[in-house]
């Protein structure tokens, strides 16, 4: 059963000098995710020689945020690596560095980034819940669920925070604290159609298949691209015997994502082409 916590983005900075003039390229273009033309704009600020120590470290740090983007992890480091060595204070380069090493899987440098961010800035909730996203990938799901606490105690607002720790509480088979979590997530944002799955998932382990299928459709309605939120459907689908609908549901999320062996699994336990 597929649930998922949400990994806080990188943080993007508009270097001092570029605030008040022309339109900062590098900046803009990973805002927007197109992290080819963001490289290219932020290469040439690099060898341009227009900026020093502090707005340079924060166009390294622009540009790890571009390699990031491509999956390109150790570009990403180097460059994270590179602005911290210009502006050793810069919390959020740890914090970025940190989103590196974890989407290689070294949950260890990457905890130890998150922590180096939270001692220059303890106030920094998005590092607390990256921190947490990395414990929770160790199962250490009491040590995630304090960083997502503090995050909200930072921040009570931050429905991220409450859907993450709901989903380290429902690890921990503490369903109706995951339920409870999920719950304000969607009640401080109502369009989270992340949250409604990992709802769902927790009413399905519940066996309250209803309110889980419920979830989902809204998932679903919210996010119509959204392949697990189809095939956790289809599994509860499955499980009340319901199966053409679990088949139906199941295909729609191998159209949406062709590699998604959960799927392909379902509709061979029911002898279904996919």
């Amino acid at each position: 059963m597929s649930i998922k916590t949400i990994v806080v983005a990188f943080i993007l900075v508009i270097p001092l000098s570029e605030a008040i003039a022309d339109t900062d390229w590098c900046y803009e273009y990973a805002q927007r995710k197109d992290y080819d033309r963001a490289i290219e704009a932020c290469s040439s600020d690099i060898d341009s020689g227009k900026y020093d120590g502090g707005d340079l470290a924060v166009t390294y740090n622009n540009r790890g945020i571009a390699y990031k983007g491509k999956g390109d992890y150790d570009r990403a480091i180097s460059d994270c690596t590179r602005a911290i060595e210009l502006d050793p204070k810069y919390a959020k380069a740890y914090n970025n560095r940190g989103l590196a090493y974890k989407g290689k899987g070294d949950y260890d440098r990457a905890i130890s980034d998150y922590t180096r961010a939270i001692e220059l800035d303890p106030k920094y909730a998005d590092a607390y819940i990256n921190r947490g996203n990395a414990y929770n990938g160790k199962g250490d799901y009491d040590r995630a669920i304090s960083d997502y606490t503090r995050a909200i105690e930072l921040d009570p607002k931050y429905a991220n925070a409450y859907n993450n720790r709901g989903v380290a509480y429902k690890d921990k088979g503490d369903y109706d604290r995951a339920i409870a979590d999920c719950t304000r997530a969607i009640e401080l944002d109502p369009k989270y159609a992340k949250a409604y799955n990992n709802r769902g998932v927790v009413y399905k382990d519940k066996g309250d298949y209803d309110r889980a299928i419920s979830d989902y459709t809204r998932a679903i309605e919210l996010d119509p691209k959204y392949a697990k939120a189809y095939n956790n459907r289809g599994l509860v689908y499955n499980g009340k015997g319901d199966y053409d609908r679990a088949i139906s549901d199941y295909r729609a999320a191998l159209k949406l994502d062709p590699k998604m062996k959960e799927a392909k699994d379902g509709l061979k336990r029911l002898g279904a082409a996919p």
